[in-house]
């Protein structure tokens, strides 16, 4: 795996930080596919029960790598299409392209994701971050829908996050503004769930109180959400009775039930 970012496995919690902190951890190429393929290592990773996501330095993503726009620019004909159409491409079991998928890989795991954002969380950065479950920012954080800056619409599947946060109005004027928020500001808003002076740190303990929930209950939890949140109400009701039905009696609902009664702390087995 590269080390543009790193993954680090503690009591069923993966660190997964992005490590490119010379350049607030910017977008690159390189930077696009190493956070696919941390995404995608953890997709079935039954020993992992929480992902945190935060940035190693300064910042947590600064968006797009300006080396790599300046790229762009020198082709005046349809010059940001031309220049990244591998990030394009679409493989057939995916809706999201590549170019999505690094926000979008957080949203599809199986298990929960924290963001973890300080410092910048800029364009692609801030999508990135929504891509997560929660949000957590320390207060005077930046986060910002950047892409008007340099003429571009945010195309890194910010259609499938901004909505369950904010109203239509609030996403349009953040969209074509591009105005940057302070962490303070993004809660006021609900673009993050929380902040916390020690974003990473209030992270990392709300992971380990998750991960000591019966995993498959959390995982059916996220599921229920994914799956029902835009569905109609037959598919939701439906999904919630079928959840319900595959945890009763399932080893580690009867472990949740014992150590409720029994006054201790629960031992869970990963699910498998």
């Amino acid at each position: 795996m590269s080390d543009l970012v790193t993954i680090t496995k503690i009591d069923g919690v993966a660190d997964v930080r992005l490590n490119r902190p010379d350049k607030y951890n910017a977008l690159s190429g390189e930077m696009f596919e190493a956070i696919i393929e941390a995404g995608e290592s953890l997709r079935d990773a039954k020993d992992v029960r929480v992902v945190v996501l935060s940035g190693n330095g300064r910042g947590f993503c600064a968006g797009l790598d300006f080396s790599s726009f300046q790229g762009m620019a020198g082709n005046t004909e349809r010059a940001p299409r031309a220049s990244t159409g591998a990030l394009f491409q679409r493989s057939a079991d995916q809706p999201e392209n590549r170019a999505q998928r690094p926000a979008m890989i957080w949203k599809r795991l199986p298990m929960p994701t924290i963001a973890a954002v300080h410092g910048v969380a800029y364009g692609g950065g801030c999508q990135i971050a929504l891509g997560a479950d929660i949000r957590i920012a320390s207060p005077d954080a930046k986060l910002s829908v950047m892409e008007i800056k340099w003429g571009l619409i945010p195309d890194m599947s910010l259609t499938q996050t901004l909505r369950d946060l904010v109203p239509l109005d609030v996403a349009k004027e953040l969209t074509f503004s591009g105005r940057v928020l302070s962490g303070t500001e993004a809660k006021a808003l609900g673009l993050v769930t929380r902040v916390a002076d020690d974003p990473l740190q209030a992270a990392l303990e709300l992971a380990r109180e998750i991960a000591g929930k019966s995993p498959d209950a959390i995982r059916a939890a996220k599921r229920l959400f994914e799956v029902a949140w835009h569905a109609d109400p037959a598919i939701g009701l439906e999904l919630e009775q079928s959840l319900q039905g595959s945890l009763i009696g399932t080893p580690n609902q009867i472990e949740a039930v014992k150590a409720n009664f029994e006054k201790r702390a629960p031992a869970f087995k990963n699910p498998s």
